[in-house]
């Protein structure tokens, strides 16, 4: 199969035609939503109007990104078995944040999940030390999702790579600065049912090559290249990697602040808890798809066509679909693989926004004392703003891995973000210097130990060898943010914090107060 043709990088007129139908139907949502979007409520929780099933879908079309779609499938047809060290990865961060997260936050959450950490701690050094956690986390996937639609574009359109991240960029902006959140879900819960229904008749035209039995398909991969592809170790070489990788993609998740937000769209407790297992179920099934997917895509497309294309391995799955439906198919996944990015830009470009505007403009710089309408300027005037970053850093990290990229992204989520909203939860003792002494620490210790990693000291700098030898830091950089975080806050005790820690018990498990 190794001699396997293509019609990737000509003009596709179906992806063409396909990609054109989700965003005018996507700017009719959003022409729909903005007319119902006035107040901070609307802008960032589309008014809590969401129902537990709508949110749950929402969930999955906001997690399901282009690194799980393009990278998994990718990293399996080239490395094999250790592709799915990801899937299993982001799949079992789910039941942690629906037993640990889900209930907590929506009782004491307004907006962002620095209200949490902020509810019983002094407001405004949490939230600047928060901001700097969640914006750390959001700028790292969004670099994955722009790199990721700028590649995709350039193959399906003909287009230059700049052309292509830049019109992402314009056309996710609008979404988000005219639709707020409401739109949001809706462009989420739309492209969470094309790519599930796309990606099951992708399985299901690979597997009738294969009498529709996936042990055929794994044999005949075995057979092509050996047994290897069905063992550890093609991917994660080094044990240390392999845990370190493993925590940052299970407590990372429930450490983004984009997955967090969305529990705040719901009316109460019980449907954030139904939404996350409405969420777990469908994303559960797609990595069982990504695993098929990427062994189909090393069988009957080979490694030196998918390598050939993008050494990332990011276009095994289009190739695939070209492979066992011809063009027409090739167009309709490579159009859902775009709606998926544009859908997570969207919810990361909102989740930036009100983390700028709600945490930082409100909390911080006006104290707490702001007018609906001054809120939502500012929060139209961050999306402006976290648009024409995103489009800067998709044109600097040109070629890089998506799925690799967003692993990054996990390690500092649960370095950053997760303890601090753990310790807050679950410990009395926990006070304010301890939580921005955690925050600080973990964002800044997996940032740095990430620079220093062979992924950006090696690969990016291209010195001879890395200062840290793991490319995954988040066994280091979390536990010290645990560690931080509660010796700091044994040395600096805060009668206040402790005393209103039995409010938020209340409200925590019962929701009395919650919004």
């Amino acid at each position: 199969m190794e001699n396997f043709q293509t019609t990737l990088g000509q003009v596709n007129i179906a992806s063409i035609v396909i990609f054109f139908m989700f965003v005018a139907i996507s700017l009719f949502i959003t022409y729909w939503a903005a007319k119902k979007t006035k107040t901070t409520s609307e802008f960032y929780a589309a008014d809590r109007s969401i129902s537990g099933f709508q949110n749950g879908l929402a969930l999955a079309g906001d997690y399901m990104s282009a690194a799980s779609f393009l990278g998994i499938a990718g990293m399996v047809a080239l490395k094999g078995y250790d592709g799915l060290i990801y899937s299993i990865g982001f799949l079992v961060g789910w039941p942690l944040v629906m037993f640990l997260i889900a209930e907590p936050l929506r009782n004491l959450g307004k907006f962002t999940f620095a209200d949490v950490v902020a509810f019983r701690l002094k407001q405004r050094p949490v939230r600047i030390a928060s901001s700097f956690g969640s914006l750390s986390t959001i700028i790292f996937y969004l670099i994955a999702q722009m790199v990721g639609a700028g590649s995709l574009i350039t193959i399906l359109f003909g287009l230059p790579y700049e052309v292509a991240v830049i019109v992402v960029g314009l056309v996710m902006i609008s979404y988000v600065l005219f639709g707020g959140m409401l739109a949001t879900t809706w462009v989420q819960i739309i492209k969470a049912v094309l790519l599930l229904g796309g990606a099951t008749f992708l399985v299901i035209m690979t597997l009738s090559r294969f009498g529709m039995n996936p042990l055929n398909l794994i044999e005949k991969a075995a057979a092509m290249y050996g047994d290897k592809v069905l063992a550890p170790g093609g991917f994660v070489t080094n044990p240390w990697d392999a845990i370190s990788l493993g925590i940052a993609l299970i407590l990372g998740t429930a450490g983004l602040p984009h997955i967090l937000m969305r529990f705040f769209t719901v009316p109460n407790a019980k449907q954030a808890r139904k939404s996350v297992f409405i969420a777990t179920g469908f994303i559960g099934y797609f990595y069982i798809l990504t695993f098929v997917i990427g062994f189909g895509a090393m069988v009957l497309v080979g490694h030196e066509a998918i390598a050939g294309i993008d050494k990332g391995g990011n276009m095994a799955a289009l190739l695939l679909a070209e492979s066992v439906g011809g063009q027409f198919f090739l167009g309709f996944i490579a159009a859902v693989a775009f709606a998926t990015i544009l859908a997570v830009v969207a919810g990361l470009t909102l989740s930036g926004a009100s983390t700028l505007s709600h945490d930082l403009y409100v909390s911080v710089f006006k104290k707490g004392k702001s007018d609906e309408a001054g809120e939502v300027k500012v929060a139209r005037m961050a999306t402006l703003l976290i648009g024409a970053l995103a489009i800067t850093l998709g044109l600097i990290f040109k070629g890089q891995n998506v799925a690799f990229m967003v692993g990054l992204a996990f390690s500092i989520a649960a370095s950053a973000n997760f303890p601090s909203l753990l310790l807050s939860i679950l410990w009395k003792r926990f006070t304010t210097r301890g939580a921005v002494a955690s925050i600080v620490t973990g964002a800044g210790l997996a940032i740095t130990l990430i620079i220093l990693s062979p992924t950006v000291w090696v690969d990016i700098f291209k010195n001879e060898s890395a200062i840290f030898p793991l490319k995954n830091p988040a066994l280091f950089s979390m536990s010290a943010a645990f560690l931080v975080g509660i010796i700091v806050s044994l040395f600096t005790k805060e009668e206040e914090a402790m005393i209103k820690f039995e409010d938020e018990k209340l409200r925590t498990y019962l929701g009395i107060g919650a919004e």
